[in-house]
């Protein structure tokens, strides 16, 4: 089962242009804010416009999924090449190689992630389940490390992955840690559609459901995100002890009960969730 059919592909956003003025409308909100800088938001806009396009884009392509003009796309392009992150084949526009310097910057200087990386390893070598830690990006879960268990048929998330946060278990916990007023506007904001039979996608049940993951301190799900999936996960605690990071089993449903998830997979997670939490600020 190949983890792609489970993350969703991330919808692209549009900006629309305020009249007589060079601002998109998602940045307005930085108007007249003298320490935001434009350029670098848009240039960085321009390089999120590549996700899932293994192809490659034109001008005129990026410049409708970013809602910058040609004229705009072209200069931070020709910007981006001379720096060596993108590239020109004929008329489409790829990133290159050294654009991964951007991501392991993260990676490298990230406490989560330099911890993440070698106890994940030893979570799924001890339970023979493929095990990742994520956190929240915006209203979806995004994986910063994992570790998949060596057999076939395995359920694994890499890094860079996506979920959506309310039908996975590392989304839940995730919502369950954020403040109620926070959790609110998230509800009212963010669509639940039915991925299969078992999605929870009333408000209400949704609600109820978060809110019982908040007091039980983990989060199961039994084939709501995809069928034959099921997954574990309890939140990482900062030193602060707000919750930083989700940590999670995902399993095939035909393998693993949810009870013996339970049992046996629980009380591992909460254990080396809070041996990581003593790294993470």
């Amino acid at each position: 089962m190949s983890t792609d059919v489970a993350v969703l592909t991330k919808a692209t956003a549009t900006s629309v242009s305020k009249p007589l003025t060079s601002w998109g409308s998602d940045f307005a909100a930085f108007e007249g804010n003298p320490d935001f800088v434009l350029s670098l938001a848009r240039g960085l806009r321009i390089i999120e416009s590549f996700e899932g396009r293994t192809e490659g884009q034109t001008v005129a392509e990026i410049s409708s999924h970013t809602g910058l003009s040609r004229a705009v796309v072209r200069r931070f392009l020709i910007t981006l090449e001379l720096l060596g992150y993108v590239e020109a084949v004929g008329k489409l526009y790829r990133l290159r190689h050294r654009m991964l310097r951007l991501g392991l910057s993260y990676l490298s200087s990230n406490s989560l992630v330099a911890v993440a990386k070698p106890t994940l390893q030893r979570i799924t070598e001890e339970l023979d389940e493929s095990s990742s830690i994520c956190v929240l990006d915006g209203d979806e879960v995004l994986c910063v490390a994992g570790a998949v268990r060596k057999r076939l048929m395995s359920v694994g998330l890499s890094t860079g992955s996506r979920l959506p946060a309310y039908c996975s278990a590392l989304g839940r916990v995730l919502l369950a840690g954020m403040p109620e007023k926070q959790f609110m506007a998230y509800v009212e904001r963010v669509e639940r559609r039915s991925l299969t039979r078992k999605t929870i996608v009333s408000r209400q049940e949704f609600v109820d459901e978060v809110r019982r993951v908040r007091s039980a301190g983990y989060s199961v799900i039994d084939e709501e995100l995809e069928v034959g999936l099921r997954a574990i996960a309890v939140p990482i605690l900062s030193s602060q002890g707000a919750v930083a990071a989700a940590l999670s089993i995902g399993t095939q449903s035909s393998r693993i009960s949810v009870r013996e998830m339970q049992a046996r997979f629980l009380p591992v997670l909460k254990d080396y969730a809070g041996l990581i939490g003593q790294f993470v600020s």
